[in-house]
């Protein structure tokens, strides 16, 4: 990870560029569906405060990467609205997002890390592989797009 690179926790001002930044993308290949929108707006209620966690990424002192963990149940957590400014592509923002957000993951007590992505969005796809995840039949979604899921057993 570049040294101008750092990964911090979510905090309640931090709202406007997570959504922005996953608003940014997801307008890019899909439609923002409800769940969406109800992360993207309130955080707080919709990932926080059922256990999950945020974090934030900042390059040259602006935020230009975010993912966050939600809990599933007990010991089960997805990997959720991770995205990366196009302008910040490239420079290894999203392998450090990833390896923070499964440490984060270890640290909550979680034994398993689940995803669901779409087969169009190649680098992320690229990306979890990198990071340990591997392909696992499909579950009902509460996202049209979610055409892909992944697991990792921690």
């Amino acid at each position: 990870m570049p040294a101008d690179i750092s990964i911090i926790d979510f905090e309640s001002a931090h709202q406007p560029a997570f959504r922005a930044l996953n608003h940014e993308w997801i307008s890019q290949y899909f439609t923002l569906e409800e769940p969406d929108h109800q992360m993207l707006d309130d955080p707080q209620t919709f990932i926080l405060n059922s256990g999950g966690h945020i974090l934030m990424a900042v390059y040259q002192n602006e935020i230009v990467g975010t993912c966050a963990l939600i809990k599933e149940h007990d010991g089960v957590y997805e990997l959720a609205k991770m995205a990366v400014a196009p302008a910040a592509q490239g420079l290894g923002i999203g392998w450090a997002l990833g390896q923070s957000i499964l440490c984060k993951a270890r640290q909550l007590g979680a034994r398993r890390v689940e995803l669901v992505s779409n087969s169009k969005l190649a680098p992320a796809l690229s990306l979890y592989d990198k990071l340990g995840f591997r392909a696992a039949p499909l579950r009902p979604s509460p996202y049209q797009r979610g055409d892909v899921r992944m697991v990792l057993d921690l």
